[in-house]
């Protein structure tokens, strides 16, 4: 049972990755992707959460760009970031790939012991740390010329500097 529940963990894991760095898109049915919430009338909360397959600066860059995005969206020209975080999650994902009667076992370390089973002398054992990120911020919009503030970024150039860095998702 416990073996069962711990393949179809790292099966899932690695489907999430199959198809390669988290998208600009929003978020849907997926837990990776885009997601915002109106707070007032000139005030977001916008999260990108990425695959283990996207880096902390894509991730970071997305976000910027979507409150870029929505700020022209909604009339407006600069935001100011009211408040912004970035998460890490980091596992030790592992397998073994063959023992002494030719199975194959499957295994993870969430930081708090092992499961499956696990055989030093018998298994070749292959271990490796997947890290996944999610940035997200509290915004809020504004008109007129920006405010010289290290948290105040002007929305036209903040789409016009990253635009070119962010990656949609590919038609089917």
């Amino acid at each position: 049972m416990l073996r069962s529940i711990t393949i179809i963990t790292l099966a899932a894991v690695l489907a999430g990755c199959a198809g390669g760095p988290t998208p600009y898109a929003p978020a849907g049915d997926s837990r990776y992707g885009l997601t915002e919430q109106q707070v007032e009338s000139d005030r977001f909360r916008i999260s990108f959460s990425g695959n283990s397959l996207t880096d902390r600066d894509t991730v970071e860059t997305y976000l910027l760009y979507r409150a870029a995005e929505l700020t022209l969206d909604q009339g407006y020209d600069y935001f100011r970031l009211a408040q912004r975080d970035t998460e890490t999650e980091t596992r030790l994902i592992g397998s073994s790939t063959y023992d002494r009667f030719g199975l194959q076992y499957r295994y993870y370390h969430p930081a708090h012991g092992w499961y499956g089973r696990y055989d030093p002398f018998w298994n070749d054992v292959n271990i490796r740390e997947v890290t996944r990120y999610e940035a997200m911020a509290e915004i809020v919009l504004g008109r007129g010329a920006t405010p010289d503030t290290p948290d105040a970024f002007t929305a036209r150039e903040v789409v016009q500097n990253l635009g070119s860095r962010v990656q949609r998702p590919s038609e089917g």
